[in-house]
């Protein structure tokens, strides 16, 4: 057999040829019959075996090995055919049969996907020195005149390079096809929505015939299933396919006609170049697709994503760190916000909502940087997060009671924990009647009250001057007769302002904070509080302890998954140390033997519970 190696950072590829029945191991040391030199790689890191007819891969260093972008830890097992991609360090490895002759005099050996990927990019240059185009500057601002032209002589340059496609990268377009065929069409059954947006559908490369063929082939694989297809649950539809793709996958390959493979290369390649000139190249379907939460691009070769909680190479590559900026430039033209060597940094919003962070160079090293944190389209419900184990339905109805009863809520957590969701949970228990202003970076907020008012911050113009800080915006709420104030994240100066409009009437006020526990929280707060002015550390707990009531505290599991991990009160200042006393209502902690973990009460009665009561807010149940 042939083990190809291939350096994602250095672009230097190998081929070795080891005897069939050898055991085959992997790492930097030079007794290793494979030789990755590396620092991430251990010194004996994994190992390829031969066990009942087949090949597995064995994890013996401490980082483990990806396989199919799946993580296999250390002393386990996982089996691999032959082609499968092992990520090791910064390298991937494959093992491929020696009687597959594959490469053409001189080429290099590289995946099929990267085959696919290298093939595009020169389509994509022989389309631009026809065209003598410029990427547009905004996704879907071209004419139609000029849409047309593109199609005609992508058309053409398709059909010239089609020879070039090996039956491994007919199958890779295949496989990649139907996947996201199904995803499409299960989130045009859920919500009536196509993924593309920018007049794909339209395009000529589509031939009625095999469309209609793949449609109900499609449609075979999503009714083998119990499927809810709704809107809110097609994250969970897509998880149920997906588990068992890959025997689906195999299956309908065998259907297909070789005229209908041709066609569906002949698609892929048309679709992944116009993404490119049109659209948001290999970030188009990630920003569609409903499973795909967050998106992190490091340089033009990394497209990670973030899905059902849990971080992962997508596989998809840019052409060059160029398309990268260009891309970068077409999401935040629009907005009026720009980015170039003397502005290498910006933060900006999509249309939809999403949350967009980019940086170039001279700032970022390892090639242009972009972080898409997508939006919501349909907003969790308490309902939702009871569902999903973030929390349970005691602690949901608590929650709601403390809104009702105008307490002032702090939601802290890590990174990606999933505060803003919370939050906006959290506030939908706002009664209608009340006046409601938020404050935010970027609005991704989806309050169904009808009396909001929504403020969002502005960085500087070009000359540097116009900008407003939350902080500015926080003031200015006061001002603004609220009955409520919701600041989508305190990580400031501003914690003083919304401290002190929490202590000047407006109860039942709500934001978020980036700590990993309550006590952490609390000195979080006092940290902030001090970068706006100088005061005493007492004075400066003393007002949290008059302005907060509730901290809500948020934790990702290793699972991926979501939890709310403590709900305590701010009880007053500990006389002996002077510090801010916080006493758990609810934490997250397992019960019997092999029991989960689920929030439990602690025992500890809230100081306000009674006023709850009295309005009818609570119940003591809640505590049972």
């Amino acid at each position: 057999m042939e083990i190809w190696t291939y350096n994602q950072f250095t672009d230097q590829r190998e081929v070795l040829k080891i005897a069939q029945e050898t055991d085959i191991c992997i790492g930097r040391e030079e007794t290793n019959v494979v030789v990755l030199r590396s620092p991430f790689v251990s010194r004996r890191h994994a190992r390829i075996i031969h066990e009942n007819g087949g090949y597995f891969v064995e994890s013996l260093g401490l980082n483990g090995v990806l396989v199919a972008n799946r993580q296999v830890p250390k002393g386990e097992k996982r089996k691999i055919d032959y082609g499968d991609e092992l990520r090791i360090g910064e390298y991937s490895v494959y093992m491929m049969e020696p009687s597959i002759k594959r490469i053409k005099a001189g080429q290099q050996a590289i995946s099929p996907r990267r085959r696919v990927v290298e093939l595009e990019q020169r389509m994509h240059a022989e389309l631009l020195d026809r065209l003598n185009l410029r990427v547009t500057s905004q996704a879907g601002s071209a004419d139609e005149r000029h849409v047309a032209l593109v199609k005609r002589h992508l058309s053409e340059i398709i059909t010239n390079h089609q020879g070039e496609v090996d039956q491994d990268m007919v199958a890779h377009c295949t496989r990649e096809f139907l996947w996201r065929s199904v995803v499409t069409e299960l989130a045009r059954r859920a919500s009536g929505k196509l993924l593309y947006s920018y007049g794909f559908e339209d395009s000529d490369v589509l031939v009625t015939k095999f469309e209609e063929v793949i449609a109900r082939m499609i449609g075979d694989v999503i009714s083998d299933y119990p499927l809810r297809l709704l809107a809110h649950t097609i994250k969970d539809d897509i998880s149920v396919i997906e588990k068992d793709w890959s025997n689906h996958a195999e299956r309908l390959t065998r259907r297909i006609s070789p005229d209908m493979r041709d066609y569906i290369v002949r698609r892929m390649l048309s679709k992944d170049i116009e993404d490119v000139v049109l659209g948001y190249g290999p970030l188009q379907d990630l920003l569609e697709m409903p499973n795909v939460n967050e998106i992190m691009v490091v340089g033009k070769d990394k497209i990670y994503i973030e899905k059902d909680g849990v971080l992962q190479n997508s596989g998809r590559s840019f052409f060059s760190d160029e398309i990268v900026v260009s891309i970068i430039e077409r999401i935040i033209t629009p907005i009026g916000r720009r980015i170039d060597r003397s502005t290498p940094l910006v933060d900006a919003r999509l249309s939809d909502g999403s949350r967009v962070n980019a940086i170039i160079n001279p700032l970022s090293l390892s090639g242009p940087t972009l972080t898409i944190r997508k939006f919501a389209r349909i907003p969790f419900t308490i309902d939702d997060l009871v569902e999903r184990e973030t929390l349970s339905e005691q602690v949901a109805r608590f929650l709601q009671a403390c809104v009702l009863g105008r307490k002032n809520i702090l939601i802290a957590g890590g990174t990606g924990s999933g505060k803003t969701t919370t939050l906006n949970v959290l506030s939908n228990f706002i009664p209608p009647e009340e006046r409601i202003v938020t404050v935010e970076d970027s609005a991704e907020l989806q309050l169904p009250q009808e009396h909001l008012v929504r403020l969002e911050s502005r960085p500087p113009n070009i000359e540097g001057k116009g900008a407003y800080t939350i902080r500015d915006l926080v003031k200015n709420a006061l001002r603004m007769r609220p009955d409520r104030i919701i600041v989508g994240e305190c990580r400031g100066p501003e914690a003083l302002d919304m401290l002190q409009a929490m202590n000047t009437g407006h109860d039942g006020s709500l934001t978020t904070i980036h700590a990993n526990t309550p006590e952490d929280t609390v000195m979080r707060v006092e940290t902030m509080v001090l970068m706006a002015v100088e005061m005493p550390i007492r004075a400066i707990r003393e007002q949290i302890v008059a302005a907060l009531d509730l901290i809500v505290q948020i934790a990702r599991q290793q699972d991926g998954r979501r939890r709310v991990s403590h709900v305590s009160e701010i009880c007053g200042i500990d006389p002996d140390n002077g510090k801010v006393i916080v006493e758990d209502i609810f934490t997250l902690r397992a019960g019997k033997k092999d029991e989960l973990p689920r929030l439990r009460h602690t025992g500890y009665i809230p100081t306000f519970t009674e006023a709850l009561m009295r309005k009818n807010f609570l119940s003591v149940e809640v505590f049972g």
